[in-house]
């Protein structure tokens, strides 16, 4: 039980690989674009380098980690992992085609476990022959760095599972919390409004500035709701609240107009150079 895999290396794939090699697993990224597992060893190297040039981090340490994380393009390489967790874009169609895969190429007593940030669980467990063996963990980004994990359960998981999963996430090192099987869990659902509410306020004539000042300074935030949003990308957030409010059919979870003229714009922070805000 000391193997995982991760499925995809983008940003938070990548992220989780790290986290789980840190914590002594033997890890394989698996992506089926080999330029996106070049491009994740090559940052994660990079990420090390200067680690061991500021004194946080040994060359001993150093290599040590990166020998426990390996890459492939072929899912074949799950087999062995006692756990596999999906990162892939947070699509519910993509998650179920990457989950009925794994279904196939994953041992028998392999846990699948999805990092979605707000899909049904139970849904994606479906596509699969083993949903007793499906449950969710919402890691956040960067997720080396963020200790919270919320853990979801489907209507099938089985209690072994959850046990199993729950070890896992404390042997990574986070602070787990239960989290209901609703769209946005316990974070998105009470933040992600907070920052479309916060769009609105832009929309209504008040500048970025104002608004994310009066919420760091007032509400002692360390970042500002719409400076988050360009962090996390402005697609991002406005999925998430469009979840929301399919989810929920309620119109207190309306997105805010002012997003989806910004994500047909290309306006999606930090990433594309601009969003609430413009970035060199």
């Amino acid at each position: 039980m000391n193997k995982v895999a991760v499925i995809g290396a983008g940003l938070m794939g990548s992220g989780i690989a790290q986290t789980c090699a840190q914590a002594g697993y033997e890890v394989v990224n698996v992506d089926v674009f080999p330029g996106a597992l070049e491009k994740a060893e090559a940052n994660l190297n990079a990420l090390f380098d200067k680690k061991v040039q500021k004194g946080k981090m040994t060359e001993g340490e150093k290599c040590e980690i990166l020998g426990r994380i390996s890459y492939s393009s072929t899912y074949e390489d799950v087999k062995g992992a006692y756990l596999i967790v999906e990162a892939v874009p947070e699509k519910i169609d993509i998650k179920k085609e990457t989950f009925a895969n794994l279904d196939q190429y994953a041992d028998e007593e392999t846990i699948l476990v999805s990092n979605t940030s707000g899909l049904s669980i139970s849904e994606i467990a479906a596509a699969t022959k083993r949903p007793h063996k499906v449950m969710g963990v919402h890691f956040f980004y960067p997720a080396p760095v963020m200790k919270l994990a919320e853990l979801i359960r489907g209507l099938a998981t089985s209690d072994d599972t959850y046990r199993t999963v729950r070890e896992f996430a404390e042997r990574i090192k986070k602070t787990i919390v239960d989290a209901p099987e609703f769209p946005g869990f316990i974070v998105n659902r009470i933040l992600v409004p907070m920052q479309n509410e916060a769009a609105f306020m832009v929309m209504e004539g008040c500048s970025p500035e104002d608004v994310d000042n009066a919420m760091k300074l007032g509400a002692n935030h360390p970042m500002g709701p719409l400076e988050l949003t360009d962090f996390v990308g402005v697609d991002v957030m406005l999925a998430t609240m469009t979840g929301l409010y399919e989810g929920f059919h309620d119109s207190k979870y309306r997105p805010c107009p002012l997003l989806e003229t910004m994500v047909k714009a290309g306006h999606l922070g930090r990433k594309s150079g601009r969003g609430f805000y413009k970035y060199e």
